[in-house]
């Protein structure tokens, strides 16, 4: 029975549910940073260079399948069952990676920058300078009353 316990206490404590939504959410960010990499960068990356590079079809045959035929691209060799070397696709993920890394570089960052804001309690007032207020508060009360006859 103390093992159902201690499943439930680390289920419902938050750890198994705080894991499970970063799971979720790094697999949603990852398509994003895939998508920023395939559909941005790329483009970009081939403009830059003059249109000579697009690494998702950069690959070297290592060997071919018996009396293939069929057209020399990447998608269709490794369906067709050739041994491909395909770095263009490394690269690609590769590049996918440093970026994805990079924003969560900054994400976390940013969350420390703000948990300190929030943590921050204001100082507690030094001793002197606590003394020195009660001896101004003192004195305008004594003003408040008018001279002392």
């Amino acid at each position: 029975m103390s093992f159902l316990k201690d499943f439930r206490n680390f289920a419902v404590k938050g750890n198994a549910v705080d894991l499970a939504v970063g799971v979720i959410i790094g697999a949603a960010f990852g398509r994003i940073v895939d998508s920023l990499v395939k559909d941005i960068v790329m483009p970009l990356l081939n403009l830059i260079l003059g249109g000579a590079v697009d690494f998702s079809n950069k690959f070297i045959v290592l060997s071919m399948p018996p009396n293939y035929s069929g057209p020399m691209t990447y998608a269709d060799l490794t369906k067709a069952g050739a041994n491909v070397f395909a770095w263009g696709n490394f690269i690609t993920i590769v590049i996918n990676f440093v970026l994805l890394a990079f924003i969560i570089f900054w994400m976390v960052k940013a969350v420390a920058r703000a948990r300190t804001h929030l943590d921050a309690s204001p100082a507690a007032t030094p001793a002197d300078v606590q003394l020195l207020q009660e001896i101004r508060d003192l004195l305008k009360q004594q003003q408040a009353r008018g001279p002392v006859a």
